[in-house]
């Protein structure tokens, strides 16, 4: 009788500690929703048309759909998820146009990833395709090692891989090209 009674005991023991873990269990996904933090922008805007002066001349235009700022997480960036439209300015008011159908901008560090259908067009009509272009707005400065394809009026079309080159192509330097590259005369 005394090993019924343990038995039955130890029965009885099983089933709570099992009703004990089932009910617990949504208590546990309860303390793990406590500590995610939801990834979500501190900032949102639709039809942006920013334009950025210094000393009174307008520098660059910055057009895109939609704009994302997540100004609040541990390394800030603005994130433009339908692409951009920028039209930049020299000292002389001649324009060199930026289109991307993504781009991202890292805060910290004032790099500027843009993604998909990248083109760079001057006025002097140098125009750059690739699929993925950095910008770095401290030095003027866009650099990729992705496949590209450059055309230049007066020199032709160059592809390759790896690029990089000032914000008006005066400066220009090919890595791994591919074809002929004219000579300009």
């Amino acid at each position: 009788m005394a090993s019924d009674k343990n038995s039955s005991a130890l029965i009885l023991l099983a089933i709570l500690g099992i009703v004990m873990l089932c009910s617990c269990e949504g208590n546990i996904k309860d303390v793990q929703k406590i500590n995610f933090a939801e990834f979500t922008p501190s900032g949102e805007a639709d039809t942006i048309n920013l334009k950025y002066t210094d000393s009174g001349k307008i520098k660059s235009i910055l057009v895109s759909p939609k704009m994302l700022d997540y100004a609040t997480v541990e390394f800030p960036f603005t994130e433009f998820p339908k692409g951009i439209d920028v039209t930049l300015y020299d000292n002389k008011a001649k324009r060199t146009f930026v289109k991307s159908d993504y781009a991202i901008s890292f805060k910290g560090t004032n790099i500027i990833d843009l993604r998909g259908n990248v083109t760079i067009t001057s006025e002097d009509g140098q125009r750059l395709e690739t699929q993925q272009l950095y910008f770095d707005q401290k030095n003027e400065w866009f650099f990729t090692e992705k496949s590209f394809k450059f055309t230049d009026p007066k020199s032709g079309s160059t592809t390759g891989e790896g690029i990089d080159f000032n914000k008006d192509f005066k400066r220009v330097n090919f890595q791994k090209v591919r074809g002929l590259v004219n000579e300009a005369k």
